[in-house]
Protein backbone atom coordinates (compact mmCIF):
# COMPACT_ATOMS: atom_id res chain seq x y z
CA UNK A 1 0.00 0.00 0.00
CA UNK A 2 1.67 3.63 -0.95
CA UNK A 3 0.39 6.58 0.80
CA UNK A 4 1.59 9.79 2.22
CA UNK A 5 1.59 13.22 0.93
CA UNK A 6 4.35 14.41 -1.79
CA UNK A 7 6.77 17.29 -1.80
CA UNK A 8 7.51 18.56 -5.05
CA UNK A 9 9.18 21.30 -5.05
CA UNK A 10 13.19 20.53 -3.88
CA UNK A 11 16.30 23.65 -4.38
CA UNK A 12 18.91 21.80 -7.00
CA UNK A 13 16.45 18.88 -7.47
CA UNK A 14 18.11 17.35 -3.57
CA UNK A 15 16.18 15.66 -1.01
CA UNK A 16 17.45 15.59 2.70
CA UNK A 17 16.92 13.39 4.96
CA UNK A 18 17.63 12.00 8.44
CA UNK A 19 18.07 8.01 9.34
CA UNK A 20 18.51 7.20 12.96
CA UNK A 21 17.79 4.27 15.47
CA UNK A 22 18.24 2.46 18.71
CA UNK A 23 17.88 6.07 20.98
CA UNK A 24 16.78 3.87 23.74
CA UNK A 25 15.15 6.97 25.03
CA UNK A 26 14.41 6.57 28.98
CA UNK A 27 16.94 4.40 29.55
CA UNK A 28 17.83 3.67 32.96
CA UNK A 29 21.17 4.38 33.16
CA UNK A 30 22.43 3.07 36.35
CA UNK A 31 24.36 -0.05 35.52
CA UNK A 32 27.23 2.03 36.35
CA UNK A 33 26.41 5.63 37.13
CA UNK A 34 25.51 7.23 40.59
CA UNK A 35 21.56 7.75 41.05
CA UNK A 36 21.57 11.21 40.45
CA UNK A 37 24.11 10.94 37.46
CA UNK A 38 21.72 8.08 36.09
CA UNK A 39 18.65 10.50 36.04
CA UNK A 40 21.21 13.04 34.47
CA UNK A 41 21.92 10.95 31.38
CA UNK A 42 18.36 10.11 31.09
CA UNK A 43 17.81 13.54 30.43
CA UNK A 44 20.67 14.59 28.36
CA UNK A 45 19.68 11.71 26.18
CA UNK A 46 16.48 13.33 25.25
CA UNK A 47 18.51 16.68 24.86
CA UNK A 48 20.44 14.64 21.87
CA UNK A 49 17.12 13.72 20.85
CA UNK A 50 15.66 17.19 20.50
CA UNK A 51 19.02 18.33 19.16
CA UNK A 52 18.52 15.86 15.82
CA UNK A 53 15.53 17.70 15.34
CA UNK A 54 16.96 20.98 16.13
CA UNK A 55 19.28 20.13 13.44
CA UNK A 56 17.00 18.80 10.61
CA UNK A 57 14.68 22.05 10.96
CA UNK A 58 18.67 24.60 10.51
CA UNK A 59 19.22 22.58 7.88
CA UNK A 60 15.70 21.97 5.33
CA UNK A 61 15.55 18.54 6.10
CA UNK A 62 11.60 17.60 5.45
CA UNK A 63 12.06 13.29 7.23
CA UNK A 64 13.42 11.50 10.29
CA UNK A 65 13.74 7.57 9.57
CA UNK A 66 13.66 6.15 13.22
CA UNK A 67 14.88 2.41 12.43
CA UNK A 68 13.66 1.12 15.97
CA UNK A 69 14.11 1.16 19.64
CA UNK A 70 12.67 4.92 19.39
CA UNK A 71 12.19 3.54 23.41
CA UNK A 72 14.07 0.97 25.48
CA UNK A 73 11.28 -0.17 27.62
CA UNK A 74 7.61 -1.16 28.08
CA UNK A 75 6.72 1.40 30.73
CA UNK A 76 7.78 4.92 29.18
CA UNK A 77 7.84 8.00 31.81
CA UNK A 78 5.04 10.68 31.15
CA UNK A 79 8.38 12.85 31.12
CA UNK A 80 10.00 11.14 27.77
CA UNK A 81 6.57 10.46 26.30
CA UNK A 82 5.92 14.02 26.13
CA UNK A 83 8.86 15.33 25.32
CA UNK A 84 9.18 13.23 22.33
CA UNK A 85 5.23 14.03 21.52
CA UNK A 86 6.24 17.60 21.86
CA UNK A 87 9.07 17.22 19.48
CA UNK A 88 6.93 15.60 16.92
CA UNK A 89 4.19 17.77 17.09
CA UNK A 90 6.08 21.42 17.12
CA UNK A 91 7.96 20.78 13.80
CA UNK A 92 5.07 19.82 11.81
CA UNK A 93 7.40 20.93 9.11
CA UNK A 94 9.45 17.30 9.55
CA UNK A 95 8.00 14.09 8.69
CA UNK A 96 9.12 11.80 11.31
CA UNK A 97 8.67 8.11 10.23
CA UNK A 98 9.03 5.32 13.02
CA UNK A 99 9.35 1.98 12.69
CA UNK A 100 8.86 -0.37 15.75
CA UNK A 101 11.91 -2.43 17.07
CA UNK A 102 12.48 -5.48 19.33
CA UNK A 103 12.73 -2.90 22.73
CA UNK A 104 9.62 -0.64 21.15
CA UNK A 105 5.94 -1.72 22.55
CA UNK A 106 3.01 0.42 22.52
CA UNK A 107 3.15 2.35 25.74
CA UNK A 108 4.07 4.91 23.77
CA UNK A 109 1.37 5.20 21.08
CA UNK A 110 -1.24 4.21 23.19
CA UNK A 111 -0.80 6.64 25.78
CA UNK A 112 -1.06 9.53 23.14
CA UNK A 113 -4.69 11.40 22.70
CA UNK A 114 -3.79 11.51 18.78
CA UNK A 115 -1.23 10.63 16.68
CA UNK A 116 0.20 13.60 15.01
CA UNK A 117 -0.15 14.26 11.39
CA UNK A 118 3.61 14.51 10.48
CA UNK A 119 4.24 11.13 12.57
CA UNK A 120 3.96 8.02 10.01
CA UNK A 121 4.04 4.69 11.16
CA UNK A 122 4.32 0.82 10.15
CA UNK A 123 2.62 -2.85 10.78
CA UNK A 124 3.82 -6.40 9.99
CA UNK A 125 3.03 -6.46 6.40
CA UNK A 126 4.91 -4.42 4.28
CA UNK A 127 3.66 -0.23 3.95
CA UNK A 128 5.57 2.05 1.63
CA UNK A 129 5.07 5.89 1.84
CA UNK A 130 5.68 8.02 -1.38
CA UNK A 131 7.84 10.26 0.53
CA UNK A 132 9.18 12.74 -2.53
CA UNK A 133 8.65 13.42 -6.15
CA UNK A 134 10.87 15.10 -8.71
CA UNK A 135 12.66 13.92 -11.73
CA UNK A 136 11.42 10.27 -10.02
CA UNK A 137 9.72 9.40 -7.02
CA UNK A 138 11.63 8.52 -3.78
CA UNK A 139 9.44 5.38 -1.82
CA UNK A 140 9.90 4.43 1.68
CA UNK A 141 9.02 0.95 2.68
CA UNK A 142 9.01 -0.92 5.89
CA UNK A 143 7.56 -3.70 7.87
CA UNK A 144 8.08 -5.07 11.53
CA UNK A 145 9.70 -7.98 12.09
CA UNK A 146 7.85 -10.88 14.03
CA UNK A 147 8.11 -14.80 14.15
CA UNK A 148 5.37 -15.30 12.41
CA UNK A 149 6.16 -13.21 9.33
CA UNK A 150 10.01 -12.65 9.49
CA UNK A 151 10.47 -15.66 7.02
CA UNK A 152 8.06 -15.21 4.62
CA UNK A 153 8.11 -11.14 4.14
CA UNK A 154 10.91 -11.23 1.43
CA UNK A 155 8.82 -12.37 -1.33
CA UNK A 156 6.27 -9.79 -0.82
CA UNK A 157 8.71 -6.45 -1.14
CA UNK A 158 8.01 -5.19 -4.63
CA UNK A 159 10.00 -2.07 -6.05
CA UNK A 160 10.11 -0.13 -9.28
CA UNK A 161 12.93 0.05 -10.69
CA UNK A 162 13.04 3.42 -11.98
CA UNK A 163 12.25 4.90 -8.30
CA UNK A 164 14.67 6.28 -5.78
CA UNK A 165 13.70 3.06 -3.25
CA UNK A 166 14.62 3.29 0.43
CA UNK A 167 13.63 -0.19 2.80
CA UNK A 168 13.58 0.06 6.40
CA UNK A 169 14.18 -2.60 8.85
CA UNK A 170 15.07 -3.35 11.98
CA UNK A 171 17.61 -6.37 13.03
CA UNK A 172 20.32 -8.18 13.22
CA UNK A 173 22.24 -8.69 9.56
CA UNK A 174 23.23 -11.89 8.25
CA UNK A 175 23.29 -13.66 4.99
CA UNK A 176 20.52 -16.09 5.10
CA UNK A 177 17.40 -16.57 6.71
CA UNK A 178 16.54 -17.98 10.24
CA UNK A 179 13.66 -19.99 11.12
CA UNK A 180 13.81 -19.16 14.85
CA UNK A 181 14.89 -15.14 15.48
CA UNK A 182 12.64 -12.37 13.74
CA UNK A 183 15.36 -9.99 14.10
CA UNK A 184 17.57 -11.38 11.65
CA UNK A 185 17.53 -9.92 8.52
CA UNK A 186 18.45 -12.18 5.67
CA UNK A 187 20.87 -9.64 3.09
CA UNK A 188 20.57 -12.36 0.48
CA UNK A 189 16.94 -11.90 0.34
CA UNK A 190 17.53 -8.53 -0.69
CA UNK A 191 19.79 -8.30 -3.52
CA UNK A 192 18.72 -7.66 -7.04
CA UNK A 193 15.27 -6.20 -5.78
CA UNK A 194 15.83 -2.34 -6.75
CA UNK A 195 17.19 -0.96 -3.29
CA UNK A 196 18.83 1.87 -3.60
CA UNK A 197 19.75 2.67 0.70
CA UNK A 198 18.55 -0.28 3.11
CA UNK A 199 17.94 1.83 6.54
CA UNK A 200 18.78 -0.31 9.18
CA UNK A 201 18.54 -0.49 13.32
CA UNK A 202 19.69 -2.86 15.70
CA UNK A 203 23.74 -2.60 15.88
CA UNK A 204 24.58 0.24 17.85
CA UNK A 205 27.47 1.16 16.30
CA UNK A 206 27.83 2.89 12.59
CA UNK A 207 27.81 0.39 9.86
CA UNK A 208 28.00 1.23 6.01
CA UNK A 209 28.57 -1.62 3.06
CA UNK A 210 27.67 -2.65 -0.56
CA UNK A 211 24.35 -4.41 -0.28
CA UNK A 212 24.74 -5.07 -4.20
CA UNK A 213 25.65 -3.66 -7.59
CA UNK A 214 22.55 -0.78 -6.97
CA UNK A 215 22.69 -0.34 -2.95
CA UNK A 216 24.36 -0.05 -0.06
CA UNK A 217 22.73 -0.78 3.43
CA UNK A 218 23.52 1.14 6.74
CA UNK A 219 22.98 1.11 10.48
CA UNK A 220 23.48 4.38 12.11
CA UNK A 221 24.31 3.65 15.69
CA UNK A 222 23.15 4.60 18.95
CA UNK A 223 23.05 9.13 19.46
CA UNK A 224 24.88 8.04 22.61
CA UNK A 225 26.59 5.55 24.07
CA UNK A 226 24.96 4.41 27.43
CA UNK A 227 27.61 1.36 28.42
CA UNK A 228 31.16 0.45 27.55
CA UNK A 229 29.49 -2.11 25.33
CA UNK A 230 28.63 1.50 22.62
CA UNK A 231 32.17 2.82 22.82
CA UNK A 232 32.79 5.66 20.55
CA UNK A 233 31.33 8.50 18.67
CA UNK A 234 27.91 8.29 17.66
CA UNK A 235 25.49 10.53 15.76
CA UNK A 236 22.85 9.69 12.71
CA UNK A 237 22.96 10.03 9.36
CA UNK A 238 21.75 12.60 6.67
CA UNK A 239 20.52 11.11 3.31
CA UNK A 240 21.74 13.89 0.43
CA UNK A 241 19.45 12.42 -3.03
CA UNK A 242 19.75 13.66 -6.29
CA UNK A 243 16.30 13.25 -7.53
CA UNK A 244 17.77 13.72 -10.82
CA UNK A 245 20.30 11.48 -11.25
CA UNK A 246 19.34 8.87 -7.68
CA UNK A 247 22.94 9.27 -6.78
CA UNK A 248 23.10 10.14 -2.62
CA UNK A 249 25.92 10.92 -0.13
CA UNK A 250 25.50 9.36 3.24
CA UNK A 251 26.66 11.54 6.29
CA UNK A 252 27.52 10.33 10.01
CA UNK A 253 26.75 13.42 11.80
CA UNK A 254 28.53 13.27 15.50
CA UNK A 255 25.77 14.61 18.31
CA UNK A 256 26.06 12.73 21.62
CA UNK A 257 27.03 14.94 24.52
CA UNK A 258 29.03 11.86 26.24
CA UNK A 259 31.06 9.61 24.66
CA UNK A 260 32.29 6.17 26.23
CA UNK A 261 35.69 4.96 25.77
CA UNK A 262 37.17 1.61 27.07
CA UNK A 263 41.32 1.99 27.57
CA UNK A 264 43.47 -0.74 27.57
CA UNK A 265 46.81 -0.42 29.12
CA UNK A 266 49.80 -3.03 29.35
CA UNK A 267 51.09 -2.74 32.57
CA UNK A 268 53.27 -5.90 32.36
CA UNK A 269 56.19 -6.30 34.98
CA UNK A 270 55.28 -2.52 36.70
CA UNK A 271 55.09 -3.16 40.59
CA UNK A 272 52.70 -0.14 41.96
CA UNK A 273 49.39 1.45 41.71
CA UNK A 274 51.92 4.61 41.26
CA UNK A 275 53.92 3.05 38.57
CA UNK A 276 50.39 2.32 36.72
CA UNK A 277 49.06 6.08 36.64
CA UNK A 278 51.74 7.06 35.31
CA UNK A 279 51.37 4.22 32.33
CA UNK A 280 47.24 5.19 32.14
CA UNK A 281 48.67 9.11 31.93
CA UNK A 282 50.97 8.26 28.91
CA UNK A 283 47.87 6.37 27.72
CA UNK A 284 45.31 8.96 27.74
CA UNK A 285 47.72 11.24 25.21
CA UNK A 286 46.94 9.57 22.69
CA UNK A 287 43.43 9.40 23.11
CA UNK A 288 40.69 12.21 21.98
CA UNK A 289 39.14 11.74 25.13
CA UNK A 290 37.28 14.88 26.97
CA UNK A 291 36.15 15.97 30.74
CA UNK A 292 32.53 14.97 29.38
CA UNK A 293 33.23 11.38 28.38
CA UNK A 294 32.91 8.09 30.73
CA UNK A 295 36.05 6.44 30.89
CA UNK A 296 36.85 2.18 31.50
CA UNK A 297 40.84 1.51 32.07
CA UNK A 298 41.02 -1.80 31.23
CA UNK A 299 44.27 -3.56 33.24
CA UNK A 300 46.27 -5.78 30.63
CA UNK A 301 49.29 -7.54 30.83
CA UNK A 302 51.45 -10.37 32.83
CA UNK A 303 52.41 -8.49 36.24
CA UNK A 304 54.46 -10.18 39.22
CA UNK A 305 52.91 -11.93 42.04
CA UNK A 306 53.79 -9.21 44.55
CA UNK A 307 53.24 -6.44 42.17
CA UNK A 308 50.55 -3.98 44.36
CA UNK A 309 47.59 -3.03 42.11
CA UNK A 310 44.62 -1.08 43.57
CA UNK A 311 42.38 -0.13 41.05
CA UNK A 312 40.17 2.20 43.55
CA UNK A 313 43.51 4.04 43.82
CA UNK A 314 43.80 4.55 40.29
CA UNK A 315 39.83 5.60 39.94
CA UNK A 316 40.20 8.24 42.55
CA UNK A 317 43.31 9.30 40.46
CA UNK A 318 41.48 10.46 37.33
CA UNK A 319 37.71 11.16 38.72
CA UNK A 320 38.51 14.63 38.68
CA UNK A 321 39.12 14.51 34.62
CA UNK A 322 35.95 12.50 33.79
CA UNK A 323 32.53 12.44 34.25
CA UNK A 324 32.48 8.88 35.17
CA UNK A 325 35.57 6.70 35.59
CA UNK A 326 36.06 2.65 36.32
CA UNK A 327 39.19 0.57 36.18
CA UNK A 328 39.29 -3.29 35.45
CA UNK A 329 42.04 -5.39 36.36
CA UNK A 330 42.52 -7.86 33.69
CA UNK A 331 46.16 -8.47 33.98
CA UNK A 332 47.64 -12.28 34.48
CA UNK A 333 49.28 -13.17 37.37
CA UNK A 334 52.79 -14.18 36.50
CA UNK A 335 54.54 -17.40 39.15
CA UNK A 336 57.76 -18.32 39.43
CA UNK A 337 56.66 -21.90 41.06
CA UNK A 338 60.33 -22.75 40.89
CA UNK A 339 61.30 -20.13 43.49
CA UNK A 340 58.85 -22.00 46.42
CA UNK A 341 59.76 -25.49 45.61
CA UNK A 342 62.28 -25.43 48.54
CA UNK A 343 61.30 -22.50 50.37
CA UNK A 344 60.33 -23.65 53.95
CA UNK A 345 58.12 -21.13 55.54
CA UNK A 346 54.42 -21.75 55.52
CA UNK A 347 54.26 -19.20 52.70
CA UNK A 348 56.14 -22.06 50.83
CA UNK A 349 53.95 -24.98 51.74
CA UNK A 350 50.91 -22.94 50.67
CA UNK A 351 52.11 -22.43 47.24
CA UNK A 352 53.07 -26.05 46.83
CA UNK A 353 49.86 -27.41 47.80
CA UNK A 354 48.06 -25.00 45.62
CA UNK A 355 50.32 -26.27 43.26
CA UNK A 356 49.67 -29.84 43.29
CA UNK A 357 45.65 -29.01 43.11
CA UNK A 358 44.58 -30.77 40.03
CA UNK A 359 41.45 -29.08 39.88
CA UNK A 360 42.65 -25.83 39.57
CA UNK A 361 43.65 -24.69 36.50
CA UNK A 362 46.98 -22.42 36.05
CA UNK A 363 45.09 -19.16 36.02
CA UNK A 364 42.70 -20.53 38.71
CA UNK A 365 46.63 -21.50 41.07
CA UNK A 366 47.79 -18.17 40.33
CA UNK A 367 44.82 -16.08 41.98
CA UNK A 368 44.98 -18.14 44.40
CA UNK A 369 48.26 -17.82 45.36
CA UNK A 370 48.17 -13.81 44.89
CA UNK A 371 45.50 -13.80 47.11
CA UNK A 372 46.72 -16.57 50.38
CA UNK A 373 50.15 -15.22 50.18
CA UNK A 374 48.71 -11.48 50.59
CA UNK A 375 46.62 -12.74 52.99
CA UNK A 376 49.79 -14.26 55.13
CA UNK A 377 51.15 -10.85 55.07
CA UNK A 378 48.64 -8.94 56.52
CA UNK A 379 46.56 -7.47 53.87
CA UNK A 380 42.99 -7.00 54.06
CA UNK A 381 41.75 -9.04 50.90
CA UNK A 382 38.76 -7.15 49.62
Amino acid sequence: MIIGERKTEYPNNKLKLIHCADLHLDSAMDTHLSKEKAKERKLEILETFSSMVSYAHKNDIDHILIAGDMFDKKAISATARNFVYSQIKDHPEINFYYLKGNHDVDGFLNKLDEIPENLFLFGENWKTYNIATGSRNVMLSAVELTSLNAPFIYNGLFLDPKDFNIVMLHGQDANYKSKDKAEIIALNELKNKSIDYLALGHIHTYKLEQLDARGKYCYPGCLEGRGFDECGKHGFVVLNINLETGEYENELVLCSKRNTYELPVDISNLESSAEIIKKVDEAFLNQEVTENDLIKIVLEGEVNLDSEIDTDFVVKHFEPDFYFVKCSNKTKIHVDYNSFVNDKSLKGEFVRSVMADTNLSEEEKAKVILYGIRALGGEVID
